[in-house]
């Protein structure tokens, strides 16, 4: 039994085999995939999916990515529906400086908001943050007021990264980069306690070995599972366990 706490799988890469794609997932044990954000052209898409499969969940955020001149008429819409229903976590949020630096004030504003949000409606964070953790955390460490949980999606980073997302109440989403040759991770989840760790796909992105460079789909989670296990050297049992543990709590569901 896992669950799978980011993936896209509302995404057009899955239009021509969702229904399978998602069969295929629960015949390997997958019971919930968690569904983020990105911006106003993915709400649609996402929640179609949410109301036609269930244990596809959504969540509701503004990915950093999606952060223009125009990011204020955006988080609108993110409130608005926020203040319609509830979702699972305000998220897909955070920080980008890879693929554009020009509305990084932008996106720290941006960020701040949601996490207002997060208190607000009580619910957890989702980050993304590539090539921007140190900045990640500069901006979340001085908001944390101890009501802040959430994950920080995607984790790439150094060990004492790690220990400051931890001291934050933060888990770390360990995705299809556990398996990479150079992917880095081999030297930092052996000093990770699996109390700190939730499993995710980030589909259609970052497919793991042996299918690196393809589509990504949750039907591959295992394959990090087993990995998180060698790396660590416990039983994947126990890999399944806790971190399926980790996610209903980093969800409360």
């Amino acid at each position: 039994m896992l669950i799978d706490t980011h993936a896209h799988i509302y995404a057009h890469e899955f239009e021509t085999d969702r229904a399978d794609m998602l069969t295929r997932a629960r015949e390997q044990g997958i019971t919930k995939i968690y569904m983020p954000n990105v911006d106003h052209a993915s709400i649609d898409a996402m929640l179609e999916v949410e109301s036609r499969w269930p244990g596809c969940v959504a969540m509701m955020g503004l990915h950093p990515c999606s952060v223009k001149k125009d990011f204020e008429k955006e988080l609108y819409r993110v409130e608005t529906w926020l203040n319609q229903r509830a979702f699972a976590a305000i998220g897909e949020m955070g920080t980008d400086l890879y693929w554009d630096k020009t509305f990084w004030p932008q996106q720290q504003e941006a960020f701040k908001i949601q996490v207002g949000w997060a208190k607000r409606y009580q619910r957890p964070l989702v980050i993304h943050c590539r090539e921007s953790i140190n900045e990640t955390l500069d901006l979340l460490e001085p908001l944390q007021d101890g009501t802040l949980t959430g994950v920080f999606h995607c984790f790439t980073g150094n060990l004492p990264q790690a220990q400051r997302m931890i001291a934050l109440g933060f888990y770390l989403g360990i995705g299809g980069v556990a398996t990479f040759k150079n992917g880095g991770l081999d030297q930092v989840l052996p000093e990770i306690d699996l109390q700190h760790v939730v499993l995710e796909t980030d589909s259609p992105y970052l497919a793991p070995v042996p299918h690196r460079g393809k589509r990504n789909e949750p039907l591959y989670l295992p394959l990090i599972a087993q990995r998180i296990s060698e790396i660590k050297s416990v039983p994947l049992s126990e890999v399944q366990r806790i971190t399926t543990a980790n996610a209903h709590q980093l969800f409360a569901a």
